[in-house]
């Protein structure tokens, strides 16, 4: 086990967390944004010195690595790797999509053969979503979706399936199809980051701090369609 510093900065939504051994600890949120540049320097600050405080030494920093804001991804991860290369920590990059996914696996009473389709806004009926198993098994990996009536058909045809964060309201009007279930007010935040960071360090998974980059910076951009460049 081990004592993690969590940053969560995808969307307009800025939040900061501690976990020890596999518990939240201290957590701090802002859900007006987006006033990160702002907002992360004293809440990291503000948890860091609760960690010291508390005479909890630091063995990591989790960040959420995308898909989402290009601002947003830029200043959590800057201040990731700055924290890293500080104080010789490891850095833990998680997936936007699957921090989503925790609430909803922790709090919600879903199907055994329930997929998850968490969404993130992008602009019109664009969005980048994922899907999931209820295990968190990769169904079918992140995508740019332009969002009509025949999308996800395929799975829904098939299990119920789960739609939820801030590209998913936009999507009821399109998606009408009767195993389609909206959830409200889930958001990527830094307290439901710790069970993707302890399995990260269980299975020794930790980023360059030289060279990360966010997702959205790297590999989603090259693989989106035109239309979302």
């Amino acid at each position: 086990m081990s004592c993690i510093l969590h940053i969560e900065t995808s969307t307009e939504v800025c939040s900061v967390a501690v976990s020890e051994d596999g518990h939240c600890i201290y957590h701090k949120e802002e859900m007006k944004g987006p006033s990160h540049a702002v907002s992360l320097g004293v809440f990291v600050d503000e948890a860091m010195s609760f960690a010291d405080s508390h005479a909890i030494p630091l063995d990591a920093v989790a960040v959420s690595c995308g898909p989402g804001s290009y601002t947003g991804l830029r200043i959590g991860v800057s201040m990731a790797k700055g924290i890293c290369y500080g104080m010789d920590l490891k850095l833990i990059a998680l997936p936007t999509l699957q921090v989503l996914c925790v609430p909803v696996l922790l709090h919600r009473e879903l199907p055994e053969d329930a997929l998850l389709c968490p969404m993130i806004d992008a602009r019109r009926m664009e969005v980048y979503a994922a899907i999931y198993t209820r295990g968190l098994k990769t169904v079918r990996e992140t995508s740019a979706d332009i969002v009509d009536e025949n999308s996800y058909l395929e799975y829904l045809e098939k299990h119920p399936v789960y739609f939820f964060g801030n590209g998913a309201a936009k999507c009821k009007e399109k998606i009408t199809h009767p195993n389609a279930h909206f959830l409200d007010d889930v958001y990527p935040l830094a307290k439901n980051m710790f069970p993707l960071a302890e399995k990260a360090v269980a299975m020794d998974q930790y980023e360059d701090v030289a060279y990360f980059e966010p997702y959205y910076l790297k590999e989603f951009v090259a693989s989106k369609p035109k239309q979302l460049l």
